[in-house]
């Protein structure tokens, strides 16, 4: 079996993910992982599909005829890098722009590999504006020194004026 990861992207409207299952399976693939959403009325999405190597150049063929429903790029999977230790970040706080940039320059300062990142924002309930949150899984490398990405975050907490959260 062969991993592909095909990223898609179109107008939302009903169907798009049938659609997509509908060609993963009629190649003989399994839809193994994926995070979809709507954002801003476009359907967007990242899916993991094991399918039979013979299978490959035929599935990417049938994904073409969604062009002009739907935009699909097709990447072959590769294994992951054995990383040794899972973290999580919580992020609050008033929204600005930057929040995103700062907080991934210093995850990638320190090698951390982040594999799950979810961020929106809301309006604020009491104080009024918006709140941006966000929730963010990566891996840290066995040589990575923990106390220093400590420090970093920390600053980063008072330099943006945010909550962030170590686990």
């Amino acid at each position: 079996m062969t991993t592909l990861i095909l990223t898609v992207a179109g107008s939302d409207r009903p169907g798009l993910v049938a659609a997509v299952a509908d060609i993963v399976d009629a190649h003989g693939g399994n839809w193994e992982s994926s995070q979809l959403a709507e954002l801003a009325g476009v359907f967007a999405g990242v899916i993991q599909v094991a399918i039979p190597a013979e299978q490959e150049e035929d599935l990417q063929q049938a994904l073409r005829a969604l062009d002009g429903t739907l935009t699909v790029s097709v990447h072959t999977g590769a294994d992951a890098p054995a990383r040794d230790q899972p973290i999580t970040l919580q992020i609050l706080g008033n929204d600005r722009p930057g929040i995103v940039r700062e907080v991934s320059a210093v995850l990638r300062a320190h090698d951390l590999s982040i594999h799950d990142m979810t961020t929106e924002t809301r309006d604020a309930a009491m104080a009024g504006g918006r709140l941006f949150e966000a929730s963010v899984a990566a891996t840290v490398p066995a040589a990575a020194d923990l106390a220093a990405l400590r420090v970093d975050l920390e600053r980063l907490t008072s330099e943006l004026q945010v909550d962030i959260t170590l686990d």
